[in-house]
């Protein structure tokens, strides 16, 4: 994939929420390889691409995000993001992040929300997401009492849809110790280089004993399970694209498209067709 010159996080502060306007919303339109440079901000956010795939890095994982799934972005955490396909890609700012969860919300409710969470997006949540009409820059004209009022409502019930979100499993836990960092970053864009842990290993200048021992050191699981999770997100954008199952286990290395079904319901507990169609 040909890489883009990095730009700025699309100017964000120009649709800061606030309690009169709980929930902003914001629509690009970006071209595969386009890399926004990592940055925070105060308020919680929802990435939904509406067509094509992002990949949204964060400190300690990556996720990738496809249409039909939401991304989850508590306020404060750092998150820079590339574009694996050219995608249209749909931002809703939340303010004050989890306490509109209200007073209701039990602290199990409450914690899940400083977490980065990938959830199934609604049909529901997609079309009120849309009603919110976002502009490209920010520029709206202040809004009359009835479509301010219009708008909080629309928030209530976006608040309400996430939710009732199942979260689905397309995170990828990066490790801190650098060596194992580099050889995961590596693996996460070309996971099918080498096949095996030791041909991992040797292409890192370490023993094939000392990287499983440190995937199970810094990542708590094995280079095997931490490899499928990998296939799995490298698999989504090739599953947007409509490419039959065949096409994509062979594109990601299985000998048959059985083995690579096989893999997806292990990792996610659902068929390769339910999984990539965003069935619930």
């Amino acid at each position: 994939m040909t890489t883009r010159p990095s730009v700025g996080p699309l100017t964000p502060h120009l649709f800061r929420p606030d309690p009169r306007r709980p929930v902003r919303a914001k629509r690009q339109h970006l071209l595969a390889a386009t890399r926004v440079v990592p940055h925070a901000h105060p308020w919680g956010q929802v990435a939904i691409s509406t067509t094509g795939v992002v990949r949204v890095t964060m400190p300690h994982g990556t996720t990738i995000v496809p249409p039909s799934r939401a991304l989850w972005i508590p306020p404060g955490v750092e998150h820079a993001v590339t574009v694996v396909e050219d995608t249209d890609l749909l931002t809703l700012y939340f303010d004050a992040g989890p306490r509109h969860l209200g007073p209701a919300a039990s602290a199990a409710d409450r914690s899940r929300w400083q977490q980065c969470r990938v959830l199934e997006a609604s049909r529901l949540l997609l079309a009120l997401a849309l009603e919110l009409e976002p502009s490209a820059d920010g520029s709206q004209a202040p809004l009359d009492p009835k479509a301010s009022q219009r708008e909080r409502r629309i928030a209530a019930l976006l608040v309400d849809e996430l939710r009732r979100a199942r979260q689905v499993p397309l995170g990828i836990d990066l490790p801190a110790e650098k060596r194992l960092r580099r050889l995961c970053e590596s693996m996460l864009d070309e996971p099918s280089r080498h096949a095996s842990l030791d041909g991992w290993a040797a292409a890192s200048g370490a023993s094939g004993r000392t990287i499983a021992r440190l995937f199970r050191s810094e990542l708590g699981t094995t280079f095997v399970r931490w490899r499928e999770q990998v296939l799995l997100a490298r698999a989504v954008p090739l599953a947007a694209r409509r490419l039959p199952m065949a096409t994509i286990a062979s594109e990601l290395g299985y000998a048959s498209p059985s083995a690579f079904a096989a893999m997806v319901r292990r990792s996610v507990g659902m068929s390769p067709l339910r999984f990539f169609r965003g069935e619930a």
